[in-house]
């Protein structure tokens, strides 16, 4: 099974940590870009009409920003055109000030059955320093009008003079919205955002303090019953990510619109973060690629390697050996008796253990080539 990544490069307001491909001026671009989506959908659909396509997600930007329709549209086009497996997981991101009845009526009639919703604190005073556009209650609120639906709901960490108290309400309201996915993610401050200032100023907590948020909240979540199955995220039984899955399996994967990324039988390509150049190159027929690049040998491994590493499940060595014809073990026996100590190794499985899998980067970097 593979995924399509579709991105909607539109949103409200930029958030003051946002790197992404959003755009807050350009919503009058959303009809000729929406067009222009659909070619984009039509051509990769019929290049990849061999393949079955397991999960679909809607990123951004903010989907829900823009007409409903427009998504609607989007959807069902890729159903009719590419090969979308029964029961496929369908993904949309929301936020909760930019929804209302009518648009969750519409996204569930056309298919989707999994909603992401970016909370990233429950604290209406830490949201409005962070730009977003909503506070707590329209999330309660937005949480209500989707029902008893796959809800996601994402939590951030290592903000400004964050406390243990903070995380804990936010993991508390994202459980009371029926949250059956929740992931927390360690802001990254980036070079050119708001929160990079922050950051250079030293407004931030350190990574230590970081780690310490992060541990609470594992545990937290463990004992509310919600599993880690990699670094960031946390389910009940049953509702792990397929789309995010696929990702740390190296699985194949289309992305379509502004700024996504493919990986096609090995070959990973990107489309432009531009959205006048996106609509010239598909109303020229063209692509809209600006890189490509083959993955060979040394680096696909080193990807598998690093991708399940990411996870609690680890690395089947079973399927290591399948794919790569050597043993993980005997190739990597150096380095498997320098990090042991970080390490869980069963009959058919290495892992790194729970106690250091958020500092798996210091890990991971010594099994790579």
């Amino acid at each position: 099974m593979a995924g399509i990544y579709v991105h909607v490069p539109f949103c409200k307001h930029k958030c003051t940590y946002c790197d992404f491909a959003s755009y807050p001026r350009e919503i009058n671009k959303a009809e000729a870009y929406f067009a222009c989506l659909l070619k984009e959908i039509d051509s990769r659909a019929q290049e990849l009409k061999h393949m079955v396509f397991d999960t679909v997600y809607f990123g951004g930007g903010t989907p829900s920003f823009v007409n409903a329709n427009l998504i609607g549209a989007a959807l069902n086009r890729i159903k009719k055109t590419f090969n979308v497996a029964q029961g496929a997981e369908i993904t949309i991101e929301i936020n909760p000030g930019t929804v209302d009845e009518e648009k969750v009526e519409l996204y569930k009639k056309v298919g989707f059955n999994r909603f992401s919703i970016g909370l990233q604190s429950a604290d209406d005073k830490r949201l409005a320093s962070l730009n977003r556009i909503h506070d707590a209650q329209q999330f309660l609120h937005t949480c209500e009008l989707l029902g008893d639906q796959n809800i996601s709901v994402d939590v951030m960490i290592g903000l400004k003079e964050q406390q243990k108290d903070e995380v804990k309400k936010t993991i508390d309201l994202a459980v009371k919205g029926g949250a059956k996915h929740i992931s927390v993610y360690a802001l990254t401050p980036e070079e050119g955002t708001p929160m990079f200032t922050t950051y250079l100023n030293g407004e931030l907590p350190s990574e230590d303090e970081t780690a310490e948020l992060y541990d609470f909240a594992y545990r937290y979540l463990d004992k509310l019953g919600y599993k880690r199955y990699e670094v960031s995220n946390f389910a009940l039984g049953g509702y792990y990510s397929r789309h995010n899955l696929n990702y740390w399996k190296r699985g194949e994967y289309v992305g379509l619109g502004v700024a996504a990324s493919s990986c096609i039988e090995n070959r990973r390509f990107t489309n432009t973060e531009k959205i006048d150049e996106y609509i010239r190159f598909i109303m020229n027929d063209c692509y809209a690629e600006i890189f490509s690049e083959k993955i060979e040998g040394d680096e696909i491994k080193s990807e598998f390697i690093m991708l399940a590493l990411r996870t609690s499940a680890g690395i089947n060595l079973d399927k290591y050996k399948n794919t790569f014809g050597v043993d993980f073990l005997c190739e990597f026996k150096e380095e498997v008796a320098l990090e042991g100590d970080y390490l869980d190794i069963g009959e058919n499985f290495v892992k790194i253990k729970d106690d250091y899998l958020y500092v798996q980067n210091q890990i991971i970097i010594n099994f790579l080539k």
